[in-house]
């Protein structure tokens, strides 16, 4: 389900193309996430997707890069996984949404560990769609 030549496309777009602009604006300006993904669909051009792939591979990357959904995901994998994943109730520890909105992890955290964690919970997740979008969509 995913190809070297996949996981290359997604590098090439997400680190390589992608300027600093647009990495620094892309959760602050959807201009600058258009952009983004603009400029992250063309490598995926040489793999010939179909037009839904090439659609949900681009869409979804919007999504998810202009409002950092991958936080959204670090934060809930560690209320569910975590050691308060007993009580199912609103937590207020230091897993709270308000300590966490950043990337998902504490405040307390590194800030350099939580930046990581953060960028490959967003990169499992637009590998995993462009995968199954690249396989399963005619």
């Amino acid at each position: 389900m995913i190809t070297g030549d996949q996981l290359l496309c997604h590098a090439i777009g997400d680190y390589v193309i992608q300027s600093d602009w647009m990495a620094t604006e892309k959760t602050k300006r959807s201009m600058a996430a258009l952009a983004h993904v603009v400029t992250y669909a063309l490598p995926f051009l040489f793999l010939r997707p179909s037009m839904p792939a090439l659609a949900v591979i681009v869409g979804t990357h919007f999504v998810i890069d202009r409002w950092r959904l991958a936080r959204f995901v670090c934060w809930a994998k560690n209320i569910v996984f975590g050691p308060m994943f007993t009580a199912w109730r609103p937590y207020t520890g230091p897993f709270a949404w308000e300590n966490c909105k950043a990337t998902g992890y504490p405040s307390e955290r590194p800030a350099w560990l939580a930046v990581w964690l953060l960028i490959i919970a967003d990169n499992v997740m637009h590998v995993l769609i462009n995968g199954l979008a690249l396989r399963y969509l005619p």
